[in-house]
C-alpha cells in the first residue's frame, strides 16, 4: 500500500523586478510504502524542505498532487495520523517540555495525557520539568520529535532529525524510528547523515536542484551484495575449479582475493576453500558506501 505518493510536484517561484523567476522543484514523483523507511537525500538547496513543506500543507505547489492514505493530504482526516517535525520548529520557550507537550496532545484533541513517557523515550525524563530556553539544541531536538508522536501517528515526516543531536542522541533516534517501523508505521525523513540513512533506510531518493535524479532500494543502487572473501592454503585444483564457476582469484600480499557478488557466491567460494583445506583471511564488504555513490550521482547530474 502507498502511503505517501507524490506525482509531479512543482514549485516555481515567479520573483518580481529583481529576483528573477525561479524553479524549486521540477516535476518530481516519490511513493512511499507503507512499513517503510524513506531517507530523502540532497544538498542544501536541492529542494528537500520545500517538498515537505509542501506535503504538510505548509507551502503551495505550482502544480502536481500530494496524496496520504490515498486522500489528498489537506485531508483534516489525514493529518490527524501524520507526526512532523520540522527542520527548524519554534518552541514557546517560557514553558517546561510536560507544559509544551500537554499542548500539543491538547491540539490534537487529546484530554487525557500524560507526556512522561514521550518525553522518557527520547531520553528527557529528568528534564521533563525544566522550562524549554534552558534546554540546548540537541534537547530541543528531542522534544520535537516528542511532540510529532503525541498523536502515535501511523506515517511520521521528518525534516532533519537529526540536526544537532550527540553521537548518543542521534542513536537513541535511530533506534525509535526503527522501533517505529517494527511496530508497522511508516517513516519518511530527510537527512545530510548519510551513514545513518544508509543503516535505516529501505529506500531512498536523492534530489538534485529540484530533480530526482536516483531512487530505489539501497542494496539495488549499490548493486547489490558486492564482497571481497581473502583465502590461503587453496592450491591449484580448488583455484581452476572456481575460476570455471565463474570465481576467478587475483593475488595478493594477503593470499588470494575473490570478489563475489551475490549471498550464494560467497558460500560457493567458502564451501570450496574449505574442502581444500584453505583459511579465510578476511571477508569485506565491497560495495560503495551510500555516501560515495550519493557523491558520485551528484557529480554525475551536475557535469549532464
Amino acid at each position: 500500500m502507498i502511503v505517501l505518493d507524490v506525482q509531479n510536484l512543482t514549485k516555481v517561484y515567479t520573483g518580481d523586478l529583481f529576483k528573477p523567476k525561479s524553479t524549486a522543484l521540477g516535476g518530481i514523483s516519490i511513493a512511499v510504502q507503507q512499513g517503510e523507511i524513506f531517507g530523502f537525500l540532497g544538498q542544501n538547496g536541492a529542494g528537500k524542505t520545500t517538498t515537505l513543506k509542501i506535503i504538510m500543507g505548509l507551502n503551495r505547489s505550482t502544480s502536481g498532487a500530494v496524496t496520504i492514505f490515498g486522500k489528498p493530504a489537506d485531508d483534516v482526516s489525514v493529518r490527524a495520523q501524520v507526526g512532523y517535525l520540522p527542520e527548524h520548529p519554534y518552541f514557546y520557550d517560557y514553558l517546561t517540555a510536560t507544559e509544551f507537550m500537554t499542548l500539543y496532545a491538547r491540539l490534537f484533541g487529546l484530554r487525557r495525557f500524560d507526556p512522561a513517557p514521550l518525553l522518557a523515550r527520547v531520553g528527557l525524563e529528568a528534564a521533563r520539568h525544566q522550562r524549554l530556553r534552558r534546554f540546548s539544541k540537541g534537547m530541543l531536538q528531542r522534544v520535537g520529535i516528542a511532540q510529532a508522536l503525541i498523536n502515535d501517528p501511523a506515517l511520521l515526516i521528518l525534516d532533519e532529525p537529526m540536526s544537532g543531536l550527540d553521537p548518543s542522541g542521534r542513536r537513541l533516534v535511530r533506534d525509535l524510528i526503527l522501533d517505529l517501523k517494527a511496530r508497522g508505521k511508516t517513516v519518511f525523513f530527510s537527512s545530510h547523515i548519510i551513514s545513518d540513512v544508509e543503516a535505516m533506510c529501505d529506500r531512498i531518493a536523492i534530489l538534485h536542484r529540484g530533480q530526482i535524479c536516483a531512487a530505489g532500494r539501497i542494496d539495488e543502487l549499490l548493486h547489490g551484495p558486492h564482497r571481497r572473501i581473502t583465502v590461503s592454503g587453496v592450491g591449484a585444483n580448488a583455484r581452476q575449479v572456481l575460476a570455471a564457476a565463474g570465481h576467478p582469484a587475483t593475488e595478493t600480499a594477503e593470499g588470494l582475493t575473490f570478489v563475489a557478488l551475490s549471498e550464494e557466491a560467497v558460500w560457493v567460494i567458502l564451501d570450496h576453500v574449505r574442502k581444500a583445506g584453505g583459511a579465510v583471511v578476511a571477508i569485506v564488504d565491497g560495495r560503495p558506501a551510500l555516501e560515495t555513490f550519493f557523491m558520485q550521482t551528484i557529480a554525475d547530474k551536475a557535469a549532464a
